[in-house]
């Protein structure tokens, strides 16, 4: 068979071609941007803070301070009014009812379109954080005394059962298939609740691993569990399905809050050492801290805007014109050392929201 030198010759030649402008383009592609902080900006205020939750279909963000609930454009951080008479810690909207919800006593309820409120609901314990489970379109209101969960229909705000977690729980995440997670802080696990019969049905334990788990992070599609414990700074990766400890990644001092990205496979964690850690899930076995960000000190609460990737954490500071308070209370913030935001005088309210 002969063999046609010459087009053997422009077909190796043109594999070539094709190779070089393969690594060209390669070459040429941009390498992912690195995280930093986009936008911020400060509101003049009294009172502590704590939990700052983003309603991602009411395009709003909602954060506690003092005696009322603020509320801002999600996109532009700027303020588009308040919900008055609401001593709270966290926030949650059910998507679908268009009703809010604040971790106070009593619970207020508010249409998160108007935000008008519609009525109040008197919950036992000290309500602090609080969880919306889209299943069964719950209101979760955790206490780190018992009951330690109340749970209220998000439709008509009434009570329909409170649970004994067996600790002190921290933040929660759901599976939308019947499943919430709950960080206990006090017992170094994670509980499993049936939100169809508000049964406890597991306890995951991280202790040796990581200490004081205050925020979570959930990945849905993998059922994977992130987290973010006090004591060591770490966090503790799970199978959501058993329990079982996949890995542990550090992180920075005084975590208060996690989360997971679907969109980019990252878990996240604010501290209150002025830093946020982004932890790549590369594959379901494999995790590594991506990035650490500067952000500012005591912004340790996180929440995730999941139409611009971004994560937004709130702090507060001193007004350049506001003297130091007595007893070692920060104007607008907290005591010193405390873990949550308390009362606090006048002072700036900081949103930072951290994208690439």
């Amino acid at each position: 068979m002969k063999t046609n030198i010459a087009s053997l010759g422009g077909g190796v030649a043109s594999i070539g071609l094709i190779a070089l402008v393969a690594m060209s383009l390669a070459q040429s592609a941009p390498a992912a941007q690195n995280y930093k902080v986009v936008k911020s900006t400060q509101t003049m205020g009294t009172g502590g803070i704590d939990y700052v939750y983003a309603d991602n279909d009411g395009g709003r963000l909602y954060v506690p301070r003092g005696g009322e609930v603020l509320v801002f454009d999600l996109e532009t951080l700027k303020s588009t009014g308040a919900i008055p008479n609401a001593r709270a810690r966290g926030v949650a909207v059910d998507p679908k009812s268009h009703h809010g919800f604040c971790s106070s006593s009593p619970v207020v309820m508010w249409d998160s379109k108007t935000l008008a409120t519609i009525k109040t609901t008197e919950v036992q314990g000290r309500p602090d954080g609080i969880v919306f489970e889209p299943l069964t379109e719950r209101i979760y209101v955790l206490s780190h005394s018992q009951p330690n969960a109340t749970v209220i229909d998000s439709k008509d705000g009434s009570v329909v059962g409170t649970i004994d977690l067996g600790g002190a729980p921290e933040q929660a995440a759901s599976d939308g298939q019947g499943h919430l997670y709950v960080c206990l802080e006090d017992k170094d696990n994670i509980a499993v609740v049936d939100v169809k019969t508000l049964q406890v049905t597991a306890h995951y334990d991280i202790a040796g691993k990581g200490g004081g788990p205050a925020g979570l992070g959930f990945d849905a599609k993998n059922h994977i569990l992130f987290a973010m414990c006090h004591d060591p700074q770490t966090c503790v990766v799970l199978n959501a399905d058993d329990g079982k400890i996949l890995a542990t990644v550090p992180i920075g001092r005084g975590t208060d809050g996690g989360g997971f990205n679907p969109n980019t496979m990252e878990a996240f964690s604010s501290q209150g050492d002025g830093t946020l850690t982004l932890i790549k899930e590369t594959s379901p076995t494999s995790f590594e801290v991506e990035q650490t960000v500067q952000t500012k000190s005591r912004a340790k609460t996180c929440t995730l805007d999941t139409k611009r990737n971004e994560i937004i954490v709130i702090t507060t500071e001193p007004s350049p014109a506001t003297p130091p308070l007595a007893g070692g209370v920060q104007p607008g913030g907290d005591k010193k050392g405390s873990k949550k935001g308390g009362g606090g005088g006048p002072g700036m309210l900081d949103i930072i929201a951290i994208g690439r």
